[in-house]
């Protein structure tokens, strides 16, 4: 067992920083933080967290998360007790361009992903965890210090089901129990009995600590922890926020705030002397790589046929099937939908890197980060529309410059008779807000195929926008397609309007064209099939030799293609006209559907005439 007096006098440390940090900041949440303290220092201490400081990145090293990620004191203060942060800059916290933000982000090293909005941290941790047990082959283990009031996240459920499904060994959580959330008290309060009954019910092994500030009651829990076999593991622990400093221990009304110079006077007296150069060891893990897993060869080309009909969600389960050897470190994720997405098409070829998620989207693009943080490639799919139950993960994810791929299918009403909860509406405009997003919308298999392979390339979050009925193959195989791109498909010197469009109504507006044309009016048609980045060289070009641009697109008008054609241009003095799903649809044929919104080739038809 590790020294009890080192243990006890690096909580004080880190007591003592959590405290002066938060009163120079004039911000933060040192009660939140002082709460888990004994907690954590004996993790990382205590000879349990294996970990080389000096390589923050070894693949062998435990994960330590920070799912309440307001306790960030903690975090900075710990490193500094590891000698891994100085004095000088853990008084930078908060301050603009510290690597100690309020919240923690990977700008620290030792940092797994960005935490900091409630009920993330387990599904990240499911993916470090899956990944070390079914991919890398590792005994690592994933930490992950939660809070009682994340609890009532839904999210959290969705992790704790999925880990004990999995037999996430690997896995714990180490559940801070402080009784008092932001306004008050939390659901159970300090009823660690009814944690332990509702964890335990869903298949975890729990290991209750009644005092989560004596150090050798949390010292014999963690020693519990490797004991235990397919099972997760959750500590919980009963704990007092605020724990060192009597003006606020267990008193409501203190999250979140600093203590004044006055108070924090008083509380470092009563915290006693601190040996400033006491620092922690942790102990080292075992020295082991996963196996090396290069690139392979191509497999064998795509092959379609011009003019047949395929949809683009079957091409994208092609597309992840053929260049899984270009990138090894592929997995796929899927929530339950996989034989309507097609991610199957995977599945059935490479089960061993394909994980089911079931109906948990927030838990799987959660997992998805854990995994991304583990040097994983994850492609995530689901219907487009359930997507957006997971906004706050995906949001989240690009706080940690994640490289993930979604890719949402049975987008837009042209999905017809099953009617408007499975209409994925309101994807683009979500995608298209993340920061440093690419957004892809194919309208063939052949696009498809190549926009996938793109985005396994592209380093950064894709989203890729399949259909659920078949499109005509227009592209020949040997066709380009770039990130930032897109292709004049029909094109004269008499063209008069310029019909931009993607996915499903790239065929409508082609067919217009026919019809137009049988009537001698020529109109220009393009497939923008990057929303974001948008190829805006070749829509202001078309601009300068026709009087009108008209965006046709299957999804709502706020956020959509029209709005990044009109960000794209600017001021570029041209009409831009836009259809766009703008009524509450219904359950009908797709041709029914397309012609009721308006953003069908009659409806197109209809518009260039107006305008000519």
């Amino acid at each position: 067992m590790a020294n009890r007096d080192n243990l006890l006098k690096l909580a004080k440390l880190i007591r003592y920083y959590i405290l002066v940090s938060t009163s120079q900041a004039g911000s933060g949440h040192p009660t939140s933080a002082l709460s888990a303290t004994d907690l954590l220092t004996a993790l990382m201490f205590g000879g349990t967290f294996r970990f080389d400081a000096d390589n923050p990145g070894h693949p062998n090293n435990d994960r330590l998360l920070f799912s309440k990620g307001h306790a960030s004191p903690l975090l900075y203060s710990s490193w500094l007790a590891a000698g891994k942060v100085t004095e000088e800059e853990i008084m930078t916290y908060r301050k603009f361009g510290s690597r100690l933000e309020g919240h923690p982000t990977t700008v620290f090293p030792y940092v797994e992903a960005a935490t900091g909005s409630l009920g993330q941290g387990l599904a990240i941790g499911v993916g470090m965890a899956v990944n070390a047990k079914y991919i890398d082959n590792l005994p690592y283990r994933s930490y992950i210090l939660l809070g009682d009031s994340e609890m009532a996240e839904g999210s959290q459920w969705e992790s704790i089901q999925l880990a004990a499904y999995y037999k996430l060994d690997n896995l714990i959580g180490i559940l801070d129990v402080n009784r008092l959330g932001q306004r008050g008290e939390t659901m159970y309060g300090h009823d660690i009995a009814a944690y332990e009954k509702r964890i335990s019910a869903f298949g975890w092994e729990t290991i209750i600590i009644t005092d989560g500030h004596d150090m050798d009651e949390i010292l014999a829990a963690y020693e519990k922890i490797p004991q235990v076999k397919d099972r997760p593991v959750m500590v919980i622990a009963k704990t007092v926020k605020g724990k060192g400093v009597s003006e606020v221990e267990d008193k409501n009304g203190w999250h979140g705030k600093a203590l004044d110079k006055d108070l924090l006077q008083k509380a470092l007296g009563e915290l006693g002397e601190v040996d400033k150069s006491v620092r922690g060891s942790i102990a080292r893990p075992d020295d082991l790589q996963p196996a090396d897993r290069g690139p392979g060869p191509a497999i064998a080309e795509m092959s379609y046929e011009k003019g047949k009909s395929v949809a683009t969600r079957n091409a994208y389960g092609n597309g992840l099937k053929r260049i899984f050897p270009q990138f090894p470190d592929m997995v796929v994720l899927d929530a339950e939908v996989s034989n309507s997405t097609r991610a199957e098409y995977f599945k059935d070829a490479h089960p061993e890197r394909f994980f089911e998620m079931f109906i948990a989207e927030q838990n799987m693009a959660g997992t998805a980060l854990g995994l991304f943080a583990r040097g994983k490639l994850p492609f995530v799919s689901s219907f487009a529309a359930f997507l957006t139950r997971a906004f706050d993960q995906i949001r989240m994810s690009q706080y940690s410059y994640a490289n993930i791929k979604f890719c949402g299918s049975h987008a837009g009403v042209s999905i017809g008779q099953d009617g408007p909860s499975q209409m994925g509406l309101e994807d683009i405009a979500m995608f298209r807000s993340i920061t440093g997003s690419v957004v892809l919308y194919p309208s063939d298999a052949v696009s498809t195929e190549k926009l996938v392979e793109a985005a396994a390339k592209h380093k950064g979050m894709v989203y890729i926008r399949t259909t659920r009925s078949g499109t005509p193959v227009i592209y020949g195989t040997d066709e380009q397609f770039a990130i930032g791109g897109s292709k004049v498909v029909r094109e004269s010197d008499g063209d008069s309007v310029t019909v931009a469009a993607a996915g499903i109504t790239l065929h409508e507006a082609v067919a217009a064209h026919e019809e137009l044309k049988k009537e001698g009016l020529m109109i220009r048609v393009i497939d923008l099939y990057s929303i974001k980045p948008v190829d805006a060289e070749t829509l202001r070009k078309a601009g300068s030799v026709t009087q009108h641009l008209v965006v046709v697109e299957d999804h709502h008008p706020e956020g959509g293609i029209a709005e990044a054609v009109r960000s794209a241009l600017g001021d570029y003095d041209i009409p831009i006209h836009s259809l766009a799903v703008t009524k509450i649809p219904k359950s009908g044929k797709p041709e029914e559907l397309l012609d009721f919104e308006e953003i069908s080739r009659k409806a197109i038809i209809k518009k260039i005439k107006e305008l000519l």
